[in-house]
C-alpha cells in the first residue's frame, strides 16, 4: 500500500516537473523574442516625422544629411565649417569619403507677403573634388523670369574651394576702390584666359523664352547657340572670343553681336 501511495506520489512530482519546465521554457522564449525584438537594429514604421536625419559611416563622418531649412547644415569641409552657413537650403546634401560637401538636392519657394512677388527654386548638383558645383539641374524664378536647364561647369583644381571663398570673402570686405577691384579680380581670373570657373555648357529655357544648348570655350565665353526663340524661329549661331557673330544660320544673322 505504501508502494502504491509513493508511486502516485511520484507521478504527481513527475507531472509537475514537466508542467514547471513547459512553463519557464515558454517564458524563455517568450523573453527571448522580445529581447531579440528590443534590440533588433531594424526598425519599421508606417510614418515618421522628424526635422533632420543625418547618414554617418561607423567613424562619424557624414554621407547624407536630410533636413528642413531650419536646421539645414553648414557647408563643410573634411568634416569642418569654414564660413558658409547652412539654415537655408532644406533637402538633402551629399558628402564624400572625407566629409566634404559634394552635391545635394534643394528646394525653395515662397511668396512675399507685401509685394506679392513669389521666389522659387530648385537644385540638383554634384562638385567637383574640393571644388564648388560643376553639373547641375537648375529652376530659377523670380516671379515669372524664369531659367531652366542643364549646366556643366568648369572649376580650376587650386586652391580647394574653402580657400578660395574664403579669399573672396575678404576681397569682397576690403575698402571700396581700385585694390579691392583687382583683388576680386585676381580671384576671378588667376592667370589670363583661365578664370576660377567658367559656364561650359548650357541647356535648357532662357528667361526670355527660348530653348537653347550653349557652348563656351574654356574661358566661359559662349562660341556656339543653337536656339528655337519665344516665337519659334529656329538660329544657329557661331561666336568669336570677343563675342561677335561669324557665321549664322539662316545668314541673315551674320553681324555684329
Amino acid at each position: 500500500m505504501n508502494t502504491e501511495n509513493d508511486f502516485i506520489k511520484m507521478k504527481k512530482q513527475i507531472r509537475f516537473l514537466m508542467t514547471y519546465s513547459a512553463l519557464i521554457s515558454i517564458l524563455l522564449i517568450v523573453m527571448w523574442l522580445f529581447a531579440s525584438k528590443k534590440n533588433s537594429k531594424i526598425q519599421s514604421f508606417d510614418e515618421i516625422s522628424v526635422k533632420r536625419i543625418d547618414i554617418i559611416e561607423s567613424n562619424g563622418v557624414p554621407r547624407l544629411i536630410i533636413s528642413n531649412k531650419e536646421l539645414s547644415p553648414d557647408v563643410l569641409s573634411y568634416g569642418k565649417t569654414f564660413g558658409i552657413s547652412g539654415r537655408n537650403r532644406p533637402g538633402i546634401i551629399f558628402y564624400n569619403d572625407e566629409g566634404t560637401e559634394n552635391g545635394g538636392l534643394t528646394f525653395m519657394g515662397n511668396t512675399d507677403s507685401i509685394s506679392g512677388k513669389y521666389t522659387a527654386t530648385g537644385h540638383f548638383s554634384f562638385d567637383q573634388y574640393n571644388q564648388n558645383q560643376v553639373l547641375y539641374l537648375q529652376y530659377s524664378d523670380e516671379n515669372g523670369e524664369r531659367t531652366t536647364g542643364l549646366y556643366i561647369d568648369d572649376w580650376h583644381e587650386e586652391p580647394a574651394f574653402p580657400k578660395w571663398r574664403s579669399m573672396y570673402k575678404s576681397a569682397q570686405n576690403m575698402p571700396e576702390g581700385p585694390e579691392k577691384i583687382a583683388k576680386l579680380n585676381q580671384l576671378m581670373e588667376p592667370a589670363k584666359g583661365n578664370p576660377a570657373y567658367a559656364h561650359r555648357v548650357f541647356i535648357g529655357r532662357d528667361i526670355n523664352k527660348a530653348a537653347m544648348i550653349n557652348l563656351s570655350d574654356k574661358e566661359g565665353k559662349t562660341r556656339i547657340q543653337l536656339i528655337v526663340d519665344s516665337l519659334g524661329t529656329a538660329k544657329l549661331i557661331f561666336l568669336d572670343q570677343s563675342g561677335n557673330i561669324v557665321y549664322s544660320l539662316p545668314e541673315s544673322l551674320h553681324q555684329t553681336k
